[in-house]
């Protein structure tokens, strides 16, 4: 029975459970008036587990084996409170970084989302909630529609080549020690748990990836990441290589060791797409 220890807490964390009448799943996004449709026609279904604590150990998991890599690199700009200084400040500082990082030839952000919790608030749609259900952002259908979607007349000839979908995901403000973010070690993930969730806006459907419950899974978690930390998170990988990972499942929780009088989590994650010269 999972139980909290100083390295290990016991997170209660929301799987996939299908449809009660077999049709196929989706979750809707955003708030639509003229939408009769529930917010999804599926449940999550809560499983406790371990989420080990890696501080002091980051370095065991890394963007192509664990599909995640925790970082410290401070950036200059700091409110993210306007999304046109976001995109002039933000994204060229945050360009750099995975350039860096990951030796890409171009990075193109496609999106970002600014997330400040509402203690209490339960509506996810339009809401800008941390998610609390176990998810990847990206199936491989999804990822090649988003590239042709954002970049037309580019995509035929990028999609020859290796490309990524990678999100950078950061703390703002104060440290995550409320809602934090886990990640499960994709050495862990068997695909036959992947169930392809439809993902309803207006306008446009895509497609997300939603995780059925197994034992083997193993999640991690960097406990109070501050400001200066953040984390790269695999979304999607067109490598034919079998021995990266191509993406990672996560999910917030609420983590039992938080003090009550934590302030509420504030964060922000980036999401780009990574080419490179291959």
């Amino acid at each position: 029975m999972p139980s909290t220890t100083i390295d290990t807490v016991a997170g209660a964390l929301f799987y996939f459970s299908p449809p009660a009448d077999g049709s196929e799943p989706y979750n809707r996004v955003t708030d639509d008036p003229n939408s009769t449709l529930p917010e999804s026609n599926w449940s999550p279904e809560k499983h406790i587990v371990d989420i080990e604590n890696v501080r002091g150990r980051e370095d065991a998991y890394t963007l192509d084996g664990a599909g995640f890599q925790f970082f410290n690199h401070p950036v200059k700009h700091k409110a993210f409170t306007d999304e046109d200084e976001i995109k002039a400040e933000y994204y060229p500082e945050s360009e750099e970084i995975i350039k860096g990082i990951t030796g890409a030839s171009r990075v193109v952000f496609f999106d970002h989302t600014v997330r400040r919790r509402v203690p209490g608030q339960t509506d996810m749609v339009g809401k800008r909630q941390p998610v609390q259900e176990v998810h990847i952002d990206q199936t491989a259908p999804s990822a090649t529609a988003r590239l042709q979607l954002h970049l037309p007349t580019e995509a035929p000839e990028l999609l020859k080549h290796r490309f990524q979908i990678i999100n950078l995901w950061r703390p703002i403000s104060r440290p995550a020690l409320d809602m934090p973010l886990t990640l499960c070690d994709y050495r862990t993930v068997n695909e036959n748990n992947l169930v392809a969730v439809t993902r309803i806006s207006p306008g446009r459907k895509g497609q997300t990836y939603r995780v059925k419950y197994t034992s083997e899974h193993r999640w991690k978690y960097l406990r109070g990441m501050t400001p200066e930390e953040f984390v790269l998170i695999k979304c999607y990988d067109s490598t034919p290589d079998q021995n990266v990972a191509i993406f990672t499942p996560h999910t917030a929780f609420k983590d039992p060791s938080t003090p009550e009088d934590t302030p509420a989590r504030e964060s922000i994650e980036l999401r780009a797409f990574v080419f490179y010269d291959d």
